[in-house]
Order: structure tokens, then C-alpha cells, then sequence
């Protein structure tokens, strides 16, 4: 019987073939076999929601619920969304073979640098099937073999779309080997996958610290990493209270268990008094918990808030819960948002340019918004087509991760016969 690893490094030997391959395949044909992968999944929609509901049943069983269910669950809406990822991302151009810049030296040697291919991408995900689509489809579209391993919460519904994006891209001619899963869920699988060095060129995990940090400490190849999104909205004095309305409920409540949604609302002291009990009846009444400081317990005497904890400022909630602190400045919001964030999204809502300016210059995460809520941090809102994550590191890729940041490039020097001196 072949084991684990054999298995393991033979799906990565087969997924560096493909990619040698797939590097030279033009346009159009990778775009007809994106397009195929969205029509595979619509006509399957029958049989991926039957395998979803036994991931569903299954996670009911162990107890999961709330926002951890939301992310696992399929529905028609939900497949038909990654099938209109997947012909975005055919629609978006081609980075594989993009000039980035060009120039001639002295000596007339012509230089080039162009996109090219990474080569073979390893996803490592918990328990959003969607992921499988998307990854697949932007890893294809950038000229990548990948190598997904999803987590066993969703096991069914990841095998079941993985076989109609396998079908897809062999029906439209893609070599074997384009798309890869690692469909056991021994947990080894992971730490096999991530060994392998000059087979699989990067690895990107999708999911909780804890999966992040088991990834980037067992890691031998390298990885990009979102560790967590702990996202802030900071309501400015003389802000314009219901446009702060609007964009706070939104980017609480929303879709809480994402890692764009906010966790930490600040508020300046001249606005809370007005703003935050108008705000906790609109949370409250969306079922949301509220943990405050104690300023915040004093405006919002009446309402049922819990006293905030310091762990409570460094926690992804992922869920209907929200931090809520009052400030005294800009500087003090800033101040919080530089020693509790994770370098995700922060948002400002405030009517000053001036105060704008200088929150959007001195909070260092990979976007920050004026007037507008987190939530928009995504590949897909940011025209990107379906991302393959949101990066909080500050090399190579940050921010929503679309077609360019799967690729990086080369130089292609051309010269008539010059030697070095």
C-alpha cells in the first residue's frame, strides 16, 4: 500500500509537470477551461449541495454552530457565486507574459522584465469550500499547477468540486496534474505537502492562527500568510453620525465570520455620547454581544455590555461580538490600532481631510479605508476577480491577492555579441 507521503510527493511531482506546461499555455485556452470549470459546477449543483449536507450534519453532530456553520454551508446562491468567480477571472487579462517595464543600457543590451508563473501552489484551507473554486481558478488563470488541501470539516463538498474542476480542465485538454487535492484529512498530509522543496514553489494557508502558525513553523518552502483579521473602525469627532451608522453595522454584522469583518469599534469621547447608544440598539437588536471599556460602560449605562478584557482587543471574534472602546484622539485611536491589530483593514469615518490624511498615512496595514467599510477588503470588490487571500505580509504580496501577485517575473536580456569588459 502506498503511503501518505509517497502519495503526497507523487500528486506534487505530477502537479511541477503540469506546470511546466500550463506556463506556455495561451490565454484563451486557460480561459475556455475556467469558463468549463463554472459550467461543471451548475451542472453539478444537485450533487455538491447533497455532499455539503453531510459536512453539515457532520458539524452539527461535533457541535459547531453560528458563524463556523455559515462558513461551511453551500446553497445555490453560494455555487452560483463561485461559478461567476470563475468566468470573472476568465474575463480579467492575462499577467503571464506582461511587460512590466523595459529599458536599454549604454552598451545596447535591450532588458525586459516580464511576468512569469510561480510554478506550483500549495492551498492550505479550514472549512470554506468556496476556497476550492477560487483558489483553483486564479492559479490556472496566472499559468500555476495547484495543490489543494482542504480541512476536514468540509471534505466532502472540497472532493466533490475538486472532481468538476478536474473534469473541466481535462475535458478542455489542461495536462493531468493541473489541479491536484490531497483528499485524506491525516493531518500529516499538510506537513508532507510542506517539505516539499523543488516541487512546490509556495504555499498560501487560508484560516485560523492556529493552522497559519502550524503552516509557517513546519514550513520548509515558502509562504505567504494572513495570520488574522482584527479589523478596526474608529468614528471620528463631528463625524457624520449616520454614514458611521450605516458603515459599522455593516462592517460588523454583514457577515461576521470573516476575516475582513470588524472586531474593534473605537469612538472619540465628543462623539460617543450620541453615537454609541444609537449604535448598540441597532447591534443589540442584530443579536450582537458588546464587550466595552469602561467609558464605554458609562455611556451605554442601561444596555447589557460586558466589561472588555485585554484579551478581548487582540481577539478575532469571527463572530457576533464586538470590542468597543472610547477614545480621547486620533493619536489615541491610532495608538490602539499599532498595538492590537494584525495589519488586516482599518477603517476611519470623519468629515476632517486633514485628520483623514494623517489616519491613512500612519496606520501601516494593507488597506485602510476613508468613509467606507472593511468589509470591500476583498479580491472580488476590488476588481481582482476571486482572491486567493488577504496577505498581511509586507513582502511580495499584500492585501487581497489576486492574478499579478501569483505570478513573479523575469529578466529577458537580448544583445548583439556584447562580452563584460
Amino acid at each position: 500500500m502506498t503511503s501518505l507521503s509517497d502519495q503526497v510527493r507523487q500528486l506534487a511531482r505530477r502537479a511541477k509537470s503540469a506546470s511546466e506546461i500550463l506556463a506556455g499555455v495561451p490565454a484563451p485556452v486557460k480561459n475556455r477551461a475556467l469558463r468549463a470549470m463554472a459550467d461543471e459546477l451548475e451542472k453539478s449543483e444537485p450533487a455538491v449541495l447533497r455532499e455539503n449536507e453531510k459536512d453539515l450534519r457532520a458539524a452539527r453532530a461535533r457541535g459547531i454552530g453560528g458563524a463556523l456553520l455559515d462558513r461551511l454551508a453551500l446553497n445555490p446562491q453560494r455555487l452560483a457565486e463561485m461559478s461567476r468567480g470563475l468566468r470573472e477571472v476568465a474575463k480579467l487579462p492575462d499577467p503571464v507574459g506582461e511587460l512590466i517595464k523595459a529599458w536599454r543600457r549604454p552598451n545596447g543590451l535591450e532588458i525586459r522584465k516580464v511576468r512569469v508563473p510561480i510554478g506550483v501552489i500549495g492551498i492550505v484551507y479550514e472549512a470554506r469550500p468556496n476556497v476550492t473554486a477560487d483558489c483553483a481558478g486564479l492559479c490556472l488563470k496566472a499559468g500555476n499547477s495547484v495543490i489543494l488541501r482542504g480541512g476536514s470539516e468540509a471534505i466532502h463538498s472540497n472532493r466533490m468540486i475538486f472532481r468538476c474542476l478536474e473534469r473541466a480542465a481535462l475535458r478542455q485538454n489542461l495536462p493531468r496534474g493541473s489541479v491536484n487535492m490531497i483528499s485524506q484529512t491525516d493531518r500529516r498530509g499538510v506537513e508532507i505537502l510542506l517539505s516539499q522543496v523543488g516541487l512546490v514553489d509556495l504555499v498560501i494557508p487560508r484560516g485560523g492562527e492556529g493552522l497559519i502558525r502550524q503552516v509557517v513553523e513546519k514550513a520548509k518552502v515558502p509562504v505567504i500568510k494572513q495570520y488574522k483579521g482584527i479589523c478596526h473602525t474608529f468614528v471620528d469627532e463631528g463625524a457624520d453620525l449616520k454614514m458611521a451608522e450605516r458603515i459599522c453595522f455593516n462592517a460588523k454584522v454583514q457577515r461576521p465570520g470573516v476575516c475582513n469583518a470588524m472586531e474593534t469599534l473605537l469612538v472619540h469621547r465628543k462623539a460617543a455620547p450620541e453615537f454609541l447608544p444609537r449604535m448598540a440598539r441597532r447591534y443589540l437588536e442584530a443579536g450582537v454581544e458588546l464587550r466595552g471599556d469602561r467609558r464605554t460602560r458609562r455611556v451605554l449605562k442601561g444596555f447589557p455590555v460586558k466589561a472588555a478584557r485585554e484579551l478581548d482587543w487582540a481577539t478575532e471574534y469571527l463572530d457576533l461580538i464586538l470590542s468597543v472602546r472610547v477614545v480621547d484622539s486620533l493619536k489615541e485611536a491610532i495608538d490602539h490600532i499599532r498595538r492590537y491589530g494584525s495589519g488586516h483593514s482599518e477603517a476611519i469615518v470623519t468629515r476632517s481631510k486633514t485628520r483623514a490624511d494623517q489616519f491613512l498615512k500612519n496606520v501601516d496595514s494593507a488597506c485602510v479605508y476613508l468613509n467606507a467599510s472593511t468589509r470591500f477588503t476583498d479580491g472580488g470588490q476590488f476588481g481582482l476577480g476571486a482572491e486567493i487571500g488577504v496577505s498581511t505580509d509586507k513582502l511580495h504580496a499584500r492585501g487581497p491577492m489576486g492574478l499579478q501577485e501569483l505570478t513573479t517575473y523575469k529578466y529577458i536580456v537580448t544583445g548583439h555579441g556584447q562580452v563584460r569588459k
